[in-house]
């Protein structure tokens, strides 16, 4: 279990499955750089992000960033939707009567990707609401803004175990202070922070190493 200082932002798990050096430059170096894809994911993050909206369609709750945490990960954030359906398999609510499960909903700018890295995001949420309300959350849904449709995810045991090894990983390298060596890939060319990162030079230094030198040459 981690402490309160220990905890790391939840979303960095999805840049972490992206390239590890993406995160470490975002969540280490506190490097940040907006691009066409971020800036759209932002916008749309920010038509849901209301933290005093719920309502109530019949036997469903929909709840908006919803403070979320979990000790086991060490992760915490906010989740951009979390749906309640009435079900006898729920938890109790404050206020609301009958027994209520959990299905939490992440908002993408894009759409589906190829690789694991929305789907980690997601069920790391899960594991969060998992240890708040004491119960099992077994699938949630991705909605993808350029598609306008959801995505279901299964949170089966290989998706867990997945995003277990990541958050460990994350952890490790964040408490040694360590930045991944650049490794340039066609995924390269999507990514906000290349013109920081470098990954054609595949030097060893990090970036702030890298400026460093820079303005000491500069003199």
């Amino acid at each position: 279990m981690y402490t309160d200082n220990d905890l790391l932002l939840i979303s960095g798990i999805q840049h972490f499955a992206f390239c590890p050096r993406q995160w470490a430059l975002i969540h280490i170096e506190q490097q940040w750089q907006e691009n066409l894809l971020t800036f759209g994911g932002r916008e749309l993050h920010e038509r849901v992000d209301d933290p005093f909206f719920t309502e109530a369609r019949g036997t469903v709750l929909v709840t908006r960033s919803l403070p979320i945490l979990s000790r086991r990960l060490g992760l915490y954030g906010v989740a951009d939707v979390v749906e309640f359906y009435q079900s006898d398999e729920g938890v109790q609510l404050r206020g609301r009567k009958g027994l209520w499960r959990p299905h939490p909903v992440e908002y993408k700018y894009g759409e589906p990707k190829i690789d694991e890295r929305d789907m980690v995001q997601l069920c790391a949420q899960a594991f969060c609401l998992e240890e708040m309300f004491n119960t099992s959350v077994t699938e949630g849904d991705i909605f993808y803004g350029r598609i306008r449709r959801r995505q279901k995810v299964e949170f089966d045991e290989p998706l867990r175990q997945r995003v277990i090894e990541l958050s460990r990983e994350m952890h490790r390298l964040f408490e040694e202070g360590i930045t991944p060596l650049p490794e340039q890939t066609k995924a390269c060319r999507s990514c906000s922070l290349v013109e920081i990162c470098l990954p054609h030079t595949g030097k060893r230094r990090s970036v702030r190493r890298y400026l460093d030198d820079a303005l000491r040459e500069s003199k």
